[in-house]
């Protein structure tokens, strides 16, 4: 079609919640008034709806239909009273300019130039309506003029940043690059260069650095897509960013808020309520490719847990790789190797018995030679070509059918698979493992759920709809028991199903410290239940120093998981090199003290959509510092994690945001914000800072492999002179849904000081309060202050390692 000149729109319809626009060439938009910091625009070329359902979509849900969300359901949205402007048939806005409509809500202004649907977006930020985001003014949209599809263009200005996109290797600021997101196996990824990855999250929030305006934008789309920020110039349209898709329809939300995280907890409530897993699986998580490869499996596997006793390696599960379902190198799902598990229920025990549960790989498609391969293609569970017969793609080494799970038979067969092969042999969780869903040939064809469309249209459909199908299959084995699931594949909404990690990573120094900023972007991006290969998982084995390293960095993020794949056949392991392995065990130890505070950040993603980790700027918006690129990484609001990631370094500087004292964990020291210090980084303890005016909650019991125990306390971080600490924290049996129905409980701890004196207040909460009776308070070594309790008594107030310790009883 020749570009003859943007389309003419007129307001053709007005309802309580929409407006729709339509042109002379029938195109059509509607603009959804969903929220007061919420507004969607949904443009139609030629009036066409191509995907008229949505998965991403849940307003605050714990899930969505299989079948996905009809794209005009509304519920869930509080849908604002809103103003409307120019629309009296003159387009004429209220300012006196013509050819234009405004829409408001208390939060969001929407103007839209008629003529050419050109959009700009304003935010209230200080009392006065500012300029947050417009589009390109030459040709925004694709209203037919170059091929099928999906295009927007808007305006980019100097100073813009870009945050988000899920997980992308590079710098974290995304401006001056472009995006290609299509989920891949990208095995040994470069996490500075490597792209696409594995994830499929097209949202992105925008930073205005000089007028410190936030804005949202999703793109609700399961096509293959690209995100250029700025890498692209072309003379005749000015200064521009843009997005296109390959495929689906041009509906985007555009989420307004008065800092970033306001934008990043909008966007996760958008896309739905992050699963609250159960406590153990934020304990350490063996893993390998090498044990359940090797002929002897089941002696490997079995040497593990000898050798977390051994050296007293405190431990909560296992991740199975596939090689227990492999003949000849071949991976078969749902299928026992039994020469090297001639017993897998009583392997599953075996592992029990010492308190490690067992995560079991599974993988999507089913090689030609699978034994159920007959039966899943008479049954017609495979994407398949226009002929019926089963789309064959290339699966490791081998060819293989992806399942269809558009197809309800399909869910059905693998929830059967999932119960019958796995959870009754007493596997506790799955990890849905190669998950990309690689269909690239345009003729394979998905059932759609009786309406056949292209399966390469949505691929990260079919990785959403397997995780909930094995999160369906859990929940329906173990109803009072909280599931949980690993995915390393995923699109907006995973955070609903499961925890994920950053897939296969090269060994490198390099890799740790790009590392940091791909987990931290995916928590932008509403997933921060994320974690890394800890190592690195393809490559060479990790020198001692990287592992090191890697450890202190890796006990701080909610998936803690050593996994690899070494090219010498060797095996990560807390214990490979010797000299380091005390330092490895009292690690780990840090990591089980900070499980209740790691378990109250779960509990606050879960409940409050807050991410578990985050960027500093998150926290910290009007410091400019916060916004540069850094090696930093906030672990809720109150701990501040610098990783090593050069190797011989025996310090680490590190700027502390301004806004905040910072304590130094070990030494008590605390420092003013705004400015750079030197922290001591040696090889027994991690480099870490904590918020003056927090109370982190803490597991203080002596705990040893296949003993657990639990024994709550409180490292206290006063301000340094006058001023209160309030944290109320979130406790429950840590496993059950006992919690929906009341089942949980607080800690409550207040701490008021000025410069002489420190008042503490522990108090005990909810329907069920805790019961323990006697808690530790920890105080930094330097803290010379008297102490008073206002609740219970003081019994002991004395020195303790690195720290002053309260006993208080209750």
């Amino acid at each position: 079609m020749s570009i003859s000149g943007p389309p003419d729109f007129t307001l053709a319809d007005r309802t309580a919640s929409f407006l729709t626009l339509r042109s002379a060439e029938g195109h059509t938009a509607h603009v959804f008034i969903l929220e007061e910091d919420i507004i969607r625009v949904m443009v139609l070329p030629f009036g066409k709806l191509r995907f008229p359902r949505s998965w991403a979509i849940a307003a605050g849900a714990e899930d969505v239909p299989c079948e996905g969300r009809d794209r005009f359901d509304l519920s869930g949205f509080t849908l604002p009273a809103f103003s409307l402007t120019g629309d009296d048939g003159t387009g004429n806005d209220g300012t006196g300019e013509t050819g234009r409509i405004t829409v408001s809500t208390g939060r969001i202004r929407l103007t839209i130039t008629l003529k050419g649907l050109y959009c700009r977006w304003e935010t209230l930020v200080g009392g006065r309506w500012r300029e947050a985001a417009s589009d390109r003014a030459t040709q925004n949209y694709n209203f037919g003029w170059w091929d099928e599809r999906v295009y927007h263009y808007l305006k980019r200005e100097a100073g813009d940043q870009y945050f988000g996109l899920g997980e992308r290797a590079g710098n974290a600021n995304r401006a001056g690059q472009s995006y290609r997101m299509t989920n891949v196996d990208a095995m040994g990824y470069s996490a500075r260069t490597t792209d696409p990855l594995y994830k499929h999250i097209p949202f992105y929030l925008t930073w205005k650095s000089k007028e410190k305006i936030p804005l949202g934008i999703f793109y609700d789309t399961l096509s293959d897509c690209t995100f250029d920020m700025g890498r692209e110039l072309d003379n005749y349209h000015g200064h521009y960013r843009y997005f296109v898709a390959d495929h689906g329809d041009l509906d985007y939300y555009v989420i307004a808020g008065d800092v970033p995280a306001d934008i990043t907890r909008r966007f996760t409530w958008l896309t739905g309520r992050p699963a609250f897993t159960p406590k153990w699986s934020l304990g350490y998580s063996g893993s390998t490719m090498s044990y359940t490869d090797a002929p002897n499996a089941q002696e490997r596997m079995n040497e593990f847990l000898a050798n977390c006793a051994r050296h007293d390696i405190l431990c909560d599960s296992f991740h199975l790789s596939s090689g227990y379902t492999s003949i000849d190198n071949k991976r078969y799902v749902f299928h026992w190797n039994r020469d090297k598990f001639p017993d897998p229920a009583a392997f599953s025990r075996h592992y029990l018995d010492h308190g490690v549960r067992l995560c079991a790989n599974i993988k999507p498609c089913l090689l030609r030679d699978h034994p159920r391969f007959a039966e899943a293609e008479a049954q017609g569970l495979f994407i398949r070509n226009p002929d019926g017969t089963p789309a064959m793609v290339q699966f490791w080494d081998e060819t293989g059918a992806y399942l269809d799970f558009t197809n309800p038979a399909t869910i059905a067969w693998w929830k059967a698979r999932v119960t019958g092969s796995l959870l009754e042999m007493g596997i506790a969780s799955t990890w849905n493992d190669n998950n990309e869903f690689e269909v690239w040939s345009d003729k394979a064809l998905a059932c759609h759920f009786g309406s056949p469309q292209p399966a390469r249209e949505a691929k990260p459909l079919h990785t959403l709809l397997m995780l909930q199908a094995s999160r369906q299959a859990q929940s329906a084995y173990a109803p009072a028991e909280r599931p949980f699931l690993i995915s390393r594949s995923g699109a907006a909404g995973m955070q609903r199903y499961v925890q994920t990690w950053s897939g296969d990573n090269h060994t490198s120094w390099e890799t740790l410290k790009y590392n940091i900023r791909m987990g931290t972007s995916l928590a932008l991006s509403g997933v921060s239940n994320t974690g890394h290969d800890i190592g690195g998982f393809a490559g060479p084995a990790p020198e001692p120093e990287l592992f090191l390293r890697w450890v202190q960095f890796g006990i701080f993020l909610p998936r803690f998981s050593i996994h690899s794949w070494n090219d010498d056949q060797t095996v990560n392991e807390p214990w490979m090199y010797p000299e380091l392995t005390a330092h490895i065990r009292t690690l780990i130890r840090l990591r089980y003290r900070l499980i209740p505070y790691l378990y109250d950040l779960l509990w606050r993603s879960h409940s409050r959509f807050e991410p578990m980790i985050r960027p500093t700027f998150h926290d910290f918006p009007d410091d400019p510092r916060c916004f540069e690129e850094n090696d930093d990484m906030l672990l809720g609001s109150d701990l501040l994690v610098a990783a090593v990631v050069e190797p011989g370094a025996r310090s680490r500087p590190v700027y502390l945001p301004a806004g905040a004292d910072w304590y130094d964990v070990w030494s008590g020291e605390c420092h003013q914000g705004g400015q750079d210090i030197d922290l001591p980084a040696p090889w027994d303890r991690p480099p870490l800072l904590a918020r003056a005016g927090s109370a982190i909650p803490l597991n203080l019991a002596e705990q040893h492999f296949g003993s657990a125990a639990d024994r709550r306390g409180f490292a206290l971080f006063p301000h340094r002179g006058e001023g209160r600490v309030f944290s109320s924290i979130f406790e429950d049996d840590g496993h059950s849904e006992a919690y929906r129905n009341g089942g949980h409980g607080t800690w409550d701890v207040e701490a008021q000081s000025d410069e002489t004196s420190i008042s503490i207040h522990i108090g005990r909460g909810g329907p069920v309060p805790p019961v323990q009776t006697s808690v530790s308070v920890l105080l930094p070594r330097t803290e010379t202050r008297s102490v008073t309790v206002t609740q219970g008594c003081l019994r002991a107030d004395r020195s303790l390692d690195d720290w002053r310790e309260l006993v208080i009883d209750l």
